[in-house]
């Protein structure tokens, strides 16, 4: 047995160091994962689970945890009862080094190898992610005027609540709209999900997750109504290959403000103009304290209620998580971890500069 584990630990692992030499070029990534492997297999993923009315990921990673903590207390016991030697000590370090390894090898097949992708500006042909101080403080301008406008729409229909439903539809057509004018962006076979883990999500911080074994796209639908549309659209682009978070931000923008319903354009805005408001206050603090006093009454009730919905979760968990999630980023080619998310400003700014709107 041991023999054959070592056998099985050598043949993973030469299998990902090849997974890692594929994924150092970009450019092949691209032209050769990204655009004609990727697709098909999300497809069939999408195929598989989509029809379903419950997220199969979120069973399997309730059934993982489950697995977990039964083989934790099961080694504490084994330990304590001295039923444990060193060559039962190395066949179970052989057992989790298969386990790890087995899950990054399909983990980066059947998803991961988008993280080292050229990516949505190379597809758009923009140039590199810099601009000035004058350009961030205009883009702040513009989606400041843009969550206003929304907000007063809503109001004005009185049109704000939707149920999962209706968002999980709109955000299809909203994907159709956009693929339209970007056919790359072209979303086929929905599977989005309401998340089962959202109440645990509220707790460490996250509104949606992409699961890459099961191509479902999940939504934490217990938080703030507004903070829905945007979010959903955010998790499609991860399913269509999108792993870099500035990247599904962005198409995610792409998605949601083509949207014929005011509700996203409200969410997708007030999300980037947070965004670009927290980089502007990085190199200018007193403007973007000026945009954010600009806020309607109504806009600033919303975050208020954001706000208290967020301290309402706190607990000493959630930093260490995002630590740790900000870590995997790093890990996974966005070396400012979190902080990747903000920077769909610098592709926005681009995407002004070639199309003239936002």
């Amino acid at each position: 047995m041991y023999k054959k584990r070592l056998l099985i630990v050598s043949l993973l692992l030469i299998f990902s160091i090849l997974i890692h030499i594929y994924s150092a070029d970009s450019l092949r990534v691209e032209n050769g994962y990204s655009v004609l492997i990727y697709p098909k297999i999300s497809v069939c993923l999408r195929f598989l689970t989509g029809w379903l009315p419950f997220s199969i990921g979120d069973i399997l990673y309730g059934a993982v945890a489950v697995w977990l903590i039964w083989k934790l207390f099961r080694g504490i016991y084994l330990l304590f009862k001295k039923r444990v030697n060193a060559a039962s000590v190395m066949n179970g370090l052989l057992k989790i080094i298969i386990i790890a390894l087995s899950v990054y090898i399909i983990f980066n097949i059947l998803w991961g190898i988008n993280y080292n992708r050229e990516g949505i500006a190379y597809q758009l042909k923009f140039s590199e992610k810099k601009f000035t101080a004058a350009e961030l403080k205009s883009l702040d301008s513009i989606l400041l005027q843009k969550v206003n406008e929304s907000k007063l729409a809503l109001i004005h229909s009185n049109d704000t609540l939707r149920n999962t439903k209706e968002i999980f539809a709109e955000s299809n057509d909203a994907y159709k709209i956009v693929a339209a004018k970007f056919p790359f962006l072209s979303y086929k076979v929905n599977s989005v999900k309401s998340s089962m883990w959202g109440w645990v999500g509220n707790y460490f911080g996250f509104t949606g997750y992409y699961d890459p074994f099961t191509g479902e796209a999940q939504v934490n639908t217990t938080v703030p109504y507004f903070l829905q549309p945007y979010t959903t659209c955010h998790e499609m682009a991860h399913q269509l290959g999108y792993a870099k978070e500035d990247e599904a931000n962005f198409v995610g923008y792409l998605a949601a403000s083509a949207s014929t319903d005011t509700l996203f354009h409200y969410s997708v805005y007030l999300d980037i103009f947070l965004a670009t408001n927290r980089n502007l206050f990085n190199v200018d603090s007193v403007a973007a304290r000026a945009f954010g006093k600009q806020l309607l009454p109504q806009v600033k009730a919303d975050l208020k209620a954001w706000r208290g919905f967020i301290m309402k979760h706190q607990n000493p968990a959630e930093p260490v998580v995002q630590w740790l999630y900000g870590k995997y980023l790093e890990r996974n080619n966005q070396p400012s971890g979190i902080l990747t998310y903000d920077e769909v400003t610098a592709l926005l700014i681009e995407y002004y500069k070639h199309y003239g709107k936002i």
